[in-house]
C-alpha cells in the first residue's frame, strides 16, 4: 500500500506479521530518503518501527493513549495516523513538527520535547480515566536514557505505590543522544545479558494461564516461586520491587514477541513495564554503526555515504567554547566539565577523551548537573556546565537555591540560546535571559563574536561565583582572532559612536549585526544612530545608563529573548527609577511560543529585523523631534 493513503491505524488490526515486516521496510526506505532532504531525528525513529507498529496494531489510538517520550521517536506514529504527505515540511516553518503537537491530529495524546515527562503524564490520564470509570489504556513509551531523569523515578515511584493499570513501554537502545550513562542503565545491560530467566518466567505465566483455577493457593505459590528464581538469576528487581509487573526483555523488531507481551498485560489490573530491546539506526548502516549520537538528529544528508550536506566550515560556537574552557582546564586543575547527556551536543568530546576523571555526563539530570556543580564549586573546584538554554529550565530551583544564593564559583555555558530553529517551540533558548536576571549574585553575559567570546572565557574562569555565558547555536563569524582590551564586569562597549545622536540601540549577541544594518539603513535618512554592546546583560553599565537619562536620547533595546524579563524592560524599570524620561521601546519576541521554522524567518515572525528596527527609530525620532 501507499503511505501517503494512510489516514488512521484502524487498517493495521487485520495484518498479519508478514504484511508488517513489509510495512516495516517500507517505511524504514521512505523515513530515509525523506530525513535525506528535510534533516530529522532519523536514528530514534529507525529504532523503534517494528514496535509502533506494533502498538498500533494492538491498541486502539486515539481512545488508547499513546505517549511518547521524547516525541522525536514518533515519525512512524505520524506516518500512521495520516500526516505521510506532510513529511516534505518536516521541522520547517509552518510544516510538520518534529515532535507529537496535540494541534495537528487527535493521536498525539501528549506533547514532548524533553524528555522524562511521559509517566507523570500517563498516571494523571490514568487516574482521570478512573475517576471517570471510563475503559481505555495508557500507554508511556519512555526510553532507557529518558528514564535516568529524576521526573521519571518519581513518577515511577508513584506508579508502583499507586498500582494505577497501565503498560510502560521500555525502550532500550542503549542509547538517549548520546551513549547512556549511569547505574540504571548499567542495570539494563545485566537484564539484557541474563534473558534466560525471563524467558522462563514468560512460559510459565503463560502456562498458569492454561491450567484450570484451583484457587489463590496455587497461584500464590507460583509468584513466589517466580519471585524467588528472580532473585537468585537476575541481577536487578528494581521495577517489581517498586510493585511494577516486570515483562521482558523482547526483541522490539519481532512482531510476534512484542505482541505476545502485550497480550500478557492487557487483563492485568495494576502497573506493568515491559522491557523492550531495540537498535537505533536499524536499517541504515551509517545509522545503525553510530556508536557517538551523530545520528540521533542532523540535517540533510547523503543516502549512500551518510554525509551531511551544507554548514559552515568555520568551527561551530559549541566547540569554540568547549575548546576554549579545555585549554584553560590543561592549566588549571580547578576546571572540571559536566554534561546533562550532551557531551556531542556541547562538543565536549575532545574535554571527555583527554581529561576523562574531570569530566562528567551525568546523563539525562539536569537537577543534578547543577547541584553537583555546586557540591564541586563548595570543595574548591571550577565546574563548568556546558547546558542547553532550553534544558537549564529544568535544573531552576538547583540554579537559584544551590549555586546563586550561596554565591558558588559555577560557570554555566548556556548552549543554543535564542531561537534554535528546526527542533521548535520546546528547544528555543529565549526563557533564560528572564530567569536569570532577577538572581541578586548571577553575572551573564554574551558576546557579539568569537574573539569577545574568548575573552568572555578568561574572564569567567577567574571570576569567583556564579557566572553564565549564552552563545548561539550555529557557526562563530570565522574573524582573525586579534587582540581586544579586556572586558570589565558590568560595562558596555559603544560600537558606533555619535556625537550628535538621535537614538541609541541596544543589543548584545547575533541581534547587534542587525542592529548595524538598521544603522546603515537610517544613515540614508539623516537619522545618527549609536550603537552599544550590553555584553554584559547583568549587571548592566548603570554609568552609561545614567548618561544617556541625562541626554534624554531616545533608546531601543533589540534582542532575542522573550520580551517580558528581558533586558529591555529591565532598563524601563531602571530609567524610570531614577527618574529619567527618556523614550525607551524594546524590539524582542512577543508574548507567544514560536514554531520551528529557518532562524531567519522566525526572527521575521517575531518582528526582529532591520526593517522593523528602522520603522520604530523612525517614528520614536519623530515623536521625539
Amino acid at each position: 500500500m501507499k503511505l501517503e493513503e494512510i489516514e488512521n491505524p484502524s487498517f493495521l488490526r487485520d495484518k498479519s506479521d508478514e504484511e508488517l515486516e513489509q510495512l516495516a521496510q517500507q517505511i524504514r526506505d521512505f523515513l530515509i530518503e525523506s530525513c535525506a532532504v528535510t534533516g530529522g531525528h532519523i536514528g530514534a525513529n529507525l529504532g523503534v518501527v517494528e514496535l509502533t507498529l506494533s502498538l498500533h496494531r494492538f491498541y486502539n489510538s486515539p481512545e488508547d493513549k499513546l505517549l511518547f517520550d521524547v516525541g522525536h521517536q514518533a515519525y512512524i506514529h505520524k506516518i500512521l495516523t495520516g500526516r505521510t504527505t506532510d513529511f516534505k515540511t518536516l521541522r520547517q516553518y509552518k510544516g510538520l513538527s518534529g515532535f507529537p503537537k496535540m494541534s495537528e491530529s487527535e493521536h498525539d495524546v501528549w506533547e514532548a520535547g524533553h524528555s522524562s515527562t511521559s509517566l507523570s503524564a500517563a498516571l494523571g490520564m490514568a487516574k482521570a480515566r478512573d475517576i471517570r470509570n471510563e475503559k481505555y489504556d495508557v500507554v508511556p513509551i519512555i526510553g532507557d536514557g529518558a528514564l535516568t531523569g529524576g521526573m521519571a523515578l518519581e513518577a515511577l515511584n508513584h506508579i508502583g505505590s499507586e498500582k494505577t493499570k497501565m503498560t510502560i513501554i521500555l525502550n532500550d537502545n542503549e542509547m538517549s543522544i548520546a551513549p547512556n550513562v549511569g547505574a540504571i542503565h548499567n542495570m539494563f545491560g545485566r537484564i539484557r545479558t541474563n534473558s534466560s530467566y525471563n524467558k522462563f518466567k514468560y512460559d510459565a505465566e503463560e502456562l498458569l494461564e492454561r491450567i484450570p483455577s484451583f484457587g489463590p493457593s496455587l497461584r500464590d505459590l507460583a509468584d513466589k516461586v517466580k519471585d524467588s528464581l528472580k532473585y537468585l538469576v537476575v541481577d536487578g528487581v528494581f521495577f517489581e520491587e517498586l510493585g511494577i509487573k516486570y515483562i521482558g526483555p523482547v526483541d522490539g523488531h519481532n512482531f510476534k514477541d512484542i505482541t505476545k507481551a502485550l497480550e500478557s498485560t492487557k487483563n492485568y489490573d495494576g502497573p506493568a513495564i515491559i522491557h523492550v530491546i531495540t537498535k537505533k539506526g536499524k536499517g541504515y548502516y551509517h545509522a545503525e554503526n553510530d556508536e557517538v549520537g551523530t545520528w540521533h538528529g542532523l540535517g540533510p544528508y547523503k543516502i549512500e555515504t551518510g554525509e551531511t550536506i551544507g554548514g559552515s566550515g568555520t568551527q561551530s560556537w559549541s566547540e569554540f567554547v568547549s575548546n576554549s574552557v579545555f585549554d584553560h582546564a590543561l592549566k588549571d586543575e580547578r576546571i572540571v566539565a559536566l554534561t546533562p547527556a550532551m557531551p556531542v551536543g556541547s562538543k565536549l568530546t575532545k574535554f571527555q577523551n583527554e581529561l576523562p576523571e574531570r569530566f562528567f555526563d551525568v546523563g539525562i539530570a539536569e537537577q543534578h548537573a547543577v547541584t553537583m556543580s555546586a557540591g564541586l564549586a563548595a570543595s574548591g573546584m571550577k565546574p563548568y556546565l556546558a547546558i542547553y538554554s532550553t534544558f537549564l529550565q529544568r535544573g531552576y530551583d538547583q540554579v537559584l537555591h544551590d549555586v546563586d544564593r550561596p554565591n558558588l564559583n559555577v560557570f554555566f555555558g548556556i548552549d543554543r540560546s535564542g531561537l534554535v530553529g528546526a527542533d521548535g517551540e520546546t528547544h528555543h533558548g529565549i526563557f533564560d535571559v528572564s530567569f536569570l536576571l532577577p538572581l541578586p549574585n548571577m553575572t551573564i553575559m554574551m558576546p557579539r563574536d568569537e574573539v569577545e567570546a574568548k575573552l568572555m572565557i578568561d574572564y569567567a574562569v577567574e571570576y569567583d561565583g556564579p557566572i553564565a555565558l549564552r552563545y548561539p547555536r550555529g557557526n562563530v563569524k570565522g574573524i582573525e582572532v586579534t587582540e581586544r582590551q579586556p572586558i570589565e564586569k558590568g560595562k558596555w562597549e559603544v560600537v558606533h559612536k555619535e556625537d550628535k545622536k538621535d537614538v541609541v540601540i541596544i543589543s548584545y549577541g547575533p541581534t547587534l549585526d542587525i542592529a548595524e544594518e538598521a544603522k546603515d539603513m537610517l544613515s540614508e535618512t539623516n537619522i545618527n544612530v549609536e550603537i552599544v554592546n550590553a555584553r554584559f546583560i547583568k549587571p548592566v553599565d548603570e554609568e552609561m545608563l545614567h548618561e544617556y537619562g541625562k541626554e534624554n536620547v531616545p533608546m531601543l533595546i533589540v534582542e532575542e529573548v522573550i520580551e517580558a524579563g528581558g533586558l529591555g524592560q529591565f532598563i524601563q524599570g531602571f530609567m524610570s527609577q531614577h527618574d529619567f524620561t527618556n523614550d525607551v521601546k524594546t524590539i524582542a519576541i512577543p508574548d507567544v511560543y514560536i514554531e520551528q521554522g529557518d532562524v531567519e524567518q522566525l526572527l521575521i515572525e517575531a518582528g526582529i529585523t532591520s526593517d522593523n528596527i528602522v520603522n520604530t527609530i523612525q517614528k520614536m525620532v519623530k515623536h521625539n523631534g
